[in-house]
């Protein structure tokens, strides 16, 4: 059993609370760095998509999680980037230039969406984005000169100053960085006042606005940001799909992508990346477990959606926080064991109840 004393205030916003963190995350940065070294090729390239997933799961928890607005259409951002850094890097300007260039429009887009958010909210702004979704993969599709419309665009391998990294591991090791880079500015950002400010106006609009929190300014900022990481998240697929088209930014992908935070956990930093974990998975237990099933059950179309779909109910009825929210009670019951008390998060969700009542 591990306790804390807390003498100031300065100890309520450091990044590793206790030592246990600072050891276990530095394992899991060596674990990580080790990558290329221990496992296969085509388990290297799941765990990259784990960190692009991961980035874009970052920008959306941000707005979702932490902001309290949910967006039905965030596939869109992700083609933005992706477009945008398959347009520059074929006309040979410089990876990190291109990268740059991708988080910007995208945030530049996600001002523009985000006005809406500053009158509707809640299934309103659901609709709204899922529309902005919507227009988004059309212009990709009708804007043939530079997207390839339909047909689709090649895209070249990343040119870091003149290194062309054509290789698994070299990639892997650039979106290993941005992803730690983009987790640790999150980290940085809720600690600030502006991040205390986006949890103020998910938890209550009105308070937040007594407080002097401008609301238009601090939710056009939330959707800039998502906007942007979920740009980054679209410039690494692009690059490691090496080939991009409309339909992979449309409304499944937006699906997908709520699917990936909720189930990871709302309100939480791991949940990103838990949720990333998840959504990469997934589909590979699924084409595994098909071989035991029946062939009217395992055969059968749509049998992914009917299992994402029964996850997430799950999920919602039975652990609302996700599986960060799994992880913290199996945390918690081996810290306090052999004194862990059953029913200790009751009180918790008691609450949860009798505010919903209000």
């Amino acid at each position: 059993m591990r306790f804390i004393f807390r003498t100031d205030y300065g100890q309520d916003v450091k990044l590793a609370k206790h030592g246990g963190h600072v050891f276990w995350y530095s394992a899991l940065m060596v674990l990580l760095v080790a990558a290329p070294w221990l496992f296969a090729e085509y388990w290297l390239a799941q765990l990259t998509f784990i960190l692009i997933y991961g980035i874009v799961g970052l920008g959306l928890m941000l707005l979702a999680g932490f902001t309290g607005l949910f967006s039905i259409g965030h596939a869109a951002f992700l083609g933005v980037g992706a477009y945008t850094q398959a347009v520059f890097t074929n006309m040979g300007v410089p990876f990190p230039i291109a990268l740059a260039l991708a988080g910007t429009l995208s945030a530049a887009v996600g001002v523009v969406v985000g006005l809406p958010a500053l009158r509707v909210k809640g299934i309103y702004l659901g609709i709204a984005t899922l529309s902005f979704g919507f227009i988004v993969e059309e212009v990709l599709a009708r804007w043939e000169s530079v997207t390839g419309g339909n047909s689709g665009i090649q895209v070249k391998h990343p040119n870091l100053f003149g290194w062309k990294v054509d290789s698994g591991e070299g990639f892997y090791f650039i979106c290993l960085v941005i992803a730690v880079i983009s987790t640790l500015a999150i980290l940085n950002l809720l600690r600030s006042p502006t991040g205390r400010a986006f949890v103020a106006i998910r938890d209550s609009e009105i308070s937040a606005q007594s407080m002097g929190i401008h609301l238009a300014r601090y939710k056009t900022l939330s959707f800039a940001l998502s906007a942007a990481l979920a740009g980054i998240g679209g410039a690494l697929y692009a690059h490691k799909l090496r080939f991009i088209s409309p339909d992979q930014f449309n409304i499944l992908q937006s699906i997908d992508l709520l699917l990936m935070v909720v189930i990871g956990g709302l309100g939480s930093v791991h949940g990103a990346f838990l949720g990333a974990i998840f959504l990469i998975s997934m589909p590979q237990l699924i084409n595994l477990s098909k071989g035991y099933l029946p062939d009217t059950i395992g055969q059968a179309p749509g049998l992914q959606s009917v299992v994402y779909g029964g996850v997430l109910i799950a999920f919602v009825l039975f652990e609302p926080l996700g599986m960060y929210g799994r992880w913290l009670k199996v945390r918690t019951w081996f810290q306090l064991f052999p004194f862990y008390r059953k029913g200790l998060f009751k009180r918790q969700k008691s609450f949860q109840k009798s505010d919903r009542l209000k």
